[in-house]
């Protein structure tokens, strides 16, 4: 056999394997189609088609990360903030994602962009900012019963970046924030000092039933006042005081009060 035949046989035959061999990755999947008919899906590893015959297209099983463009959302509560979030999705079925939707990557971006205009218009701006593990479940409930089913496609996690608010809210807020400061500090402070007085009111009452304590809570003070500065301290008991305050003379005026009772 002339040997520029055989060459030409084994260039051949290189041409043909080449074209009916197919590598899939360990994350993706092949789905093979013959003459526009889905014949069935190739695993991971070298695969062999028909060439010219099959078609192979190559879905990937990872997760894919697109961040969503800022949206002006309004409230319920007609207050008008600027959100912008982050969208978490994978393949689960390879040939729903490759029949049933043309381009899954720009068909999840937009769902996800009409459900974060809808769940949050239907939410207040304190469900917003307090409670947005709840909008998180929520955006991602929706989108995946509008896309698991028809597209293959599963939405994994949908978390709320941001929210900025407009300037003269924020103001509105501060002062807020600052008045609840405010009035909690009144309170704590209101609450102190009720709890000395209830102290102070129950030491005097327990002092003026007992003279003893009473006057060695004298001594201590006297005791106390010694030791801040140099000084002389002559302490004198209760009974002296009492004596002394017996002999003492009383007013003229408190005399002529008690006479003219």
């Amino acid at each position: 056999m002339n040997p520029g035949i055989v060459v030409l046989i084994i260039l051949a035959a290189l041409v043909l394997l080449a074209g009916a061999s197919r590598i899939v990755k360990q994350y993706e999947r092949g789905v093979v189609f013959r003459f526009g008919r889905l014949v069935g899906i190739r695993e991971p590893g070298l695969n062999m088609i028909m060439p010219f015959i099959d078609r192979m297209t190559k879905v990937s099983l990872r997760i894919v990360t697109t961040v969503l463009e800022p949206q002006e959302v309004i409230t319920r509560d007609n207050v008008t903030v600027k959100v912008d979030a982050v969208v978490y999705f994978h393949v689960i079925d390879p040939v729903k994602v490759v029949i049933n939707v043309e381009n899954y990557r720009d068909a999840i971006v937009q769902l996800a962009l009409t459900t974060l205009r809808s769940v949050l218009g239907q939410s207040e701006l304190d469900e917003l900012l307090a409670h947005r593990d709840q909008i998180n479940l929520r955006l991602r409930q929706i989108i995946d019963e509008q896309s698991e089913l028809p597209w293959g496609v599963r939405a994994s996690l949908v978390e709320v970046k941001d929210v900025l608010l407009p300037e003269g809210m924020q103001r509105a807020m501060a002062r807020q924030a600052e008045s609840e400061r405010e009035k909690r500090a009144k309170v704590i402070h209101a609450e102190g000092e009720r709890a000395a007085a209830d102290t102070l009111a129950e030491a005097a009452r327990i002092l003026q039933g007992q003279p003893a304590a009473l006057q060695l809570r004298y001594l201590q003070t006297m005791v106390e006042m010694a030791g801040e500065r140099n000084t002389t301290i002559i302490p004198l008991t209760l009974d002296i005081v009492t004596a002394l305050a017996g002999r003492l003379p009383q007013p003229q005026g408190t005399a002529s009060v008690a006479g003219s009772r």
